[in-house]
């Protein structure tokens, strides 16, 4: 699914793209995937509305209107947002189930073959609430190894399952959980509390630089994750861990193990040099 990088790199392309551009009107195929309005309120509310910026939180794609509301998407496994201005190949636009009709011919889509994604209209108040929870931006200057040392010794459990808490780091999921975590040499299923200063510095470089280096690539692509242009990311091939179980590693040779064991998704490590 979209993580930190993919949806960073879909809301610049969208901030770029359509900041400043009017909805005329929304059009709503598959209603299943809005969540805290109904298609009619919807209609109503961003009717006219301009669309003033959209950024990223968390894992979450974020379009603030001039009215004051924030379209919330969470693209999930299989959601896209892409801006057509008639050009696109319509394969692209195939499973579209939202279509916000833009000045100048263009539309902004939101496609989900799957629709596991949620398209969500929230007033301040709402949006305050429910990001109340998220934790901290791993991007942001505040996120330091030593607030992230913090983070660390109050827990107990595996690390790539903290590193993954949505409440305690936020945008991390499994792909840049499994990168980081090799970046730093450190086995995925250590209690948290049990790195030293020195690994949590370790762990903060990792993820730091996996992240930025993927948005650097536009995203991660292996068959859904599609950009705002329709077009793949390119950091899969930059992959050092992740899906690569039984290939050799990278750093030190020996082969690399794929377990499901430590959270029930895919984990892939070096035995030898993760420790």
């Amino acid at each position: 699914m979209p993580e930190l990088p993919e949806t960073e790199t879909i809301a610049r392309d969208l901030d770029r793209a359509i900041s400043g551009a009017v909805i005329e009107s929304v059009r709503i195929t598959r209603p299943d995937v809005l969540r805290v309005v109904s298609p009619r309120e919807l209609s109503r509310r961003v009717k006219g509305a301009r669309i003033e910026r959209s950024w990223r939180r968390a894992k979450l794609v974020v379009i603030d209107l001039s009215t004051a509301d924030r379209l919330l998407v969470s693209p999930r496994f299989t959601g896209a947002l892409i801006v057509s201005d008639g050009s696109l190949d319509p394969s692209l636009l195939q499973y579209s189930t939202l279509r916000f009709t833009l000045e100048n011919g263009r539309a902004l889509h939101y496609c989900d073959v799957r629709r596991l994604g949620t398209v969500a209209l929230m007033d301040d108040a709402q949006f305050t609430d429910y990001t109340n929870d998220l934790g901290i931006e791993p991007l942001d200057r505040s996120f330091t190894p030593a607030q992230l040392s913090g983070v660390l010794r109050a827990s107990a459990q595996a690390i790539k399952k903290l590193l993954m808490d949505q409440r305690k780091i936020a945008g991390i999921g499994n792909i840049y959980a499994n990168e980081a975590l090799w970046r730093a040499g450190v086995d995925p299923s250590r209690a948290s509390r049990s790195l030293s200063i020195r690994e949590a510095r370790a762990l903060h470089a990792g993820i730091v630089s996996v992240l930025s280096e993927a948005i650097a690539a536009r995203g991660t692509s292996f068959r859904d994750y599609r950009d705002a242009q329709g077009e793949r990311g390119g950091f899969a091939q930059y992959l050092q861990a992740y899906g690569r179980q039984g290939k050799p590693c990278m750093r030190c040779g020996a082969r690399l193990i794929g377990t499901h064991a430590i959270d029930g998704r895919a984990t892939t490590f070096c035995a030898r040099c993760q420790s």
